[in-house]
């Protein structure tokens, strides 16, 4: 496994959100630029034929839709930013540019505090209750949704 950026701001370990989170290890700056989301270029159904959705099951992958074209599987030659966590109260935010993701800092971020994002998930089918429950969320925010999936309009 190979991670490409070596002086990262922030440490995986433990989360009490999902499994394993990134952590501050120093203070980081709103609009400060964190990390790229790397990994494999797939096409959407690439990535579709290679994590199938189970019924009733959670779904989890490291997938992450840049376009209609090209999904980044970061289980594959991917960084530490696949094990940043979901919150709906996030303190960074994915922002797309010339074909990569970034992980950006929206609030000024303190030593220590879980580097977090918005998934913001989107599904093709509508967003009923048993679509929730496969894409749970655990944030713990005031303002928790209890899904990772984002608001349809």
């Amino acid at each position: 496994m190979s991670f490409p950026q070596t002086d990262l701001p922030f440490a995986v370990r433990r989360s009490g959100i999902q499994g394993v989170g990134g952590f501050a290890t120093r203070p980081i700056a709103a609009g400060t630029r964190i990390v790229e989301y790397a990994g494999e270029r797939l096409s959407p159904s690439e990535a579709d034929s290679r994590y199938p959705e189970v019924t009733g099951e959670r779904h989890h992958t490291y997938l992450f839709a840049i376009d209609d074209t090209v999904v980044v599987d970061a289980a594959v030659n991917g960084n530490e930013a696949r094990f940043l966590n979901h919150s709906c109260a996030p303190n960074c935010d994915a922002v797309i540019e010339d074909g990569r993701i970034w992980i950006e800092a929206i609030h000024d971020i303190e030593v220590g505090e879980e580097l977090v994002y918005d998934y913001a998930y989107v599904l093709e089918e509508r967003h009923t209750a048993a679509a929730k429950k496969r894409f749970p969320c655990h944030c713990g925010a005031i303002t928790c949704r209890g899904t990772i999936l984002a608001k349809k309009r």
